[in-house]
């Protein structure tokens, strides 16, 4: 197995992506479906490098702890961590932290390698 890919992102807290916008809670700040959007976008890039060429993932499970709420203008860091790539599936760690450093929210993530065409075939 490679050594374990890390990747970093920055993200501004937009009005589109509060609870009340998406209708997922009454309160304008960051939803939880947002949070995982970010969680796994986070993680994509994490384990791009460990994708062959025509290859990429799907989300095939995913657990969010959201841990405190984020108001819109707020920047939040999000951090994956590949933890294994155990045949066609890798395991990734993920966490998000707010301007002072504060734990948002973390998850435990796994993604599956497929081939795009065949897989997209599938669903015909």
């Amino acid at each position: 197995m490679k050594k374990p890919s890390v990747f970093t992102q920055k993200h501004t807290v937009q009005p589109q992506a509060t609870a009340a916008a998406i209708g997922s809670g009454s309160l304008e700040v960051f939803s939880t479906p947002s949070l995982g959007a970010l969680m796994e976008n986070t993680a994509i890039q994490a384990v791009k490098g460990e994708l062959s060429e025509g290859e990429t993932t799907v989300g095939a499970e995913i657990f969010i702890e959201h841990l405190r709420a984020s108001k819109v203008g707020e920047t939040l860091t999000a951090t994956a961590e590949m933890k294994a790539h155990e045949g066609s599936s890798i395991f990734i760690q993920i966490e998000v932290k707010n301007e002072r450093n504060d734990l948002i929210g973390r998850a435990k993530h796994t993604r599956v390698v497929v081939d795009p065409e065949k897989f997209m075939h599938r669903l015909d």
